[in-house]
């Protein structure tokens, strides 16, 4: 009897990555709360809206491509990337900026490939790099810790009214690239963008996600090498670069380690199964570039976080790293160098 032949991705029904779509979304709690805490409402308000904008482009290219439109908003995979988007915007982006982000990062950095299992590149990142490019302003508008209110600040994700300057403050990574003149004991105590080991809040955020990344891991959702890669290669960086408490230093690892997208980026964006190696060796490559990339964007590049485009870049690599890092096959020995004379 001759067997079917099935090319990838093997899709069998929604329910199996439903299951794991909703347990990332759920490790994602302990940082949505602690945004929360940190920034109020306006990132819970971000988070619906950006839902309801990948849902809605969701269905509207699956009904132009005359695909079963439940089938796969079921899947669960177009929240996971709405979540992820939206977590990385300002907590009051305007509302515009959700809707350009969430409909690039659907549109073209999935649908676009064919859906699920065939994009090459992060849907949430490539959206994310759409706007950090287009919209620079809005981007860096992120509010000071606690100045916004549980409850305010909502007006200006619609554009009602305009965010007081008194609430947005620099992050630690703008204000420690920009320094060329105070020590790192100077910045520390003479800035607010500063907290006790990395940015001031942000360091209870990456804590946050890095809870829900261990939650992802006792899971066996994710394997280890990916984030191992990144955080060890981001780790090895910046204490190969710090210069101590100059006014020339770089930053500590921990500084590194619990500022910016660290633990999000390594937890949630770079164990993407899709868009990254699938190897173990091949994914511990992988991560192991997006943290080098990472330091250098911060440390030398024009952004001050740079984990969205070391992600894309890798992206890129990583049919070349799964082509070296393949195993080897099941009950095959390893293949000798050169030819026996006669043969």
């Amino acid at each position: 009897m001759a067997l079917p032949r099935i090319t990838s991705p093997h899709t069998t029904g929604p329910q199996r990555t439903q299951q794991v779509m909703l347990q990332v979304l759920l490790a994602t709690l302990p940082g949505v709360l602690a945004l929360t805490w940190l920034f109020g409402v306006g990132i819970l308000v971000n988070l619906l809206w950006a839902g309801l904008l990948a849902l809605g482009f969701e269905a509207a290219i699956l009904a132009t491509r005359q695909r079963p439109i439940g089938f796969y908003l079921r899947d669960g995979s177009a929240l996971v990337t709405a979540v992820l988007l939206a977590l990385a915007l300002p907590p009051y982006a305007p509302w515009w900026l959700t809707l350009v982000a969430v409909g690039f990062a659907i549109s073209f950095g999935k649908q676009l490939y064919g859906g699920l299992g065939q994009n090459p590149f992060n849907p949430a990142m490539l959206g994310y790099v759409v706007v950090l490019i287009s919209f620079p302003l809005e981007m860096t508008r992120w509010p000071a810790p606690h100045s916004v209110g549980m409850l305010a600040g909502i007006e200006q994700i619609f554009g009602l009214t305009q965010l007081p300057d008194g609430w947005s403050q620099a992050t630690a990574l703008d204000v420690l690239k920009l320094n060329k003149s105070l020590t790192i004991d100077e910045l520390w105590l003479n800035n607010p963008a500063f907290g006790s080991l990395g940015g001031n809040a942000v360091e209870w955020v990456n804590g946050a996600f890095l809870l829900g990344g261990l939650y992802l891991l006792h899971k066996k959702l994710i394997s280890w090498h990916a984030p191992l890669g990144m955080l060890g290669a981001l780790f090895v960086m910046s204490l190969v670069f710090w210069n101590g408490s100059g006014s020339d230093s770089n930053g500590s690892p921990l500084f590194h380690l619990l500022t910016g997208a660290s633990m999000l980026g390594a937890f949630f964006i770079v164990t993407d199964p899709v868009s990254g190696a699938t190897s173990n060796l091949g994914r511990l490559i992988f991560g192991a570039g997006v943290g080098v990339l990472v330091y250098i964007i911060r440390t030398w590049g024009g952004y001050p976080d740079g984990v969205a485009f070391a992600v894309l870049l890798m992206n890129l690599a990583a049919p070349t790293i799964d082509y070296y890092s393949r195993p080897r096959t099941y009950g095959h020995s390893k293949a000798e160098r050169g030819f026996k004379v006669g043969e």
